[in-house]
């Protein structure tokens, strides 16, 4: 009996080795190679499906959408990575990340899933307030900079700005 338990114990261990020979290869390929990206379209979309689980947390009414301005419509220039060179238009929330949930998805390992939000606050005359641009990092693990400084909170972002998420540099255009 003793001996049948060792030939099962070295042919479970052997088992569990070249379980973990196959899982490193699959992430040395999934290195290598990358994860498959949809084809860019050069516009961010105007809705993303909301998840099962925001539609669990709380019930919001649909939202309409608001009428297009007369002005130029803002764009996210990308200067580098996978997807340099690409000019694309904003909506009034981009979340960016690697998530297929992101309006802008960026294939990058130093990009978190839901890495960073992009918000237009439009302008309120009756304030006498300014439409603006606001970058907010979402809790991302390498960080969200601004003209090289970490962003810890909702910064200000203008035409003059270097955003930068991994190593993915953008800025706002008009």
């Amino acid at each position: 009996m003793p001996e049948l338990t060792v030939v099962v114990a070295k042919v479970a261990f052997l088992a569990l080795v070249w379980l973990f020979i196959a899982l490193i290869a699959g992430t040395i390929r999934t290195d290598m190679v990358g994860r498959a990206m949809p084809a860019p379209s050069g516009r961010v979309p105007a809705h993303r499906p909301p998840s099962p689980e925001a539609s669990r947390r709380q019930a919001v009414p649909p939202v309409t959408p608001r009428p297009e301005p007369e002005e130029e419509p803002w764009v996210l220039a990308i200067d580098s990575g996978s997807r340099a060179g690409e000019r694309l238009q904003l909506v009034d929330e981009v979340h960016i990340g690697r998530s297929p949930q992101c309006e802008l998805m960026l294939d990058d390992d130093y990009i978190s899933s839901m890495h960073a939000l992009l918000r237009h606050h439009p302008a309120d005359p009756s304030r006498g307030v300014a439409g603006h641009w606001s970058l907010t990092d979402l809790g991302s693990t390498n960080g969200t900079f601004v003209n090289s400084a970490k962003i810890t909170q909702p910064t200000l972002v203008t035409v003059d700005d270097v955003m930068r998420i991994g190593r993915v540099q953008m800025r706002l255009e008009r």
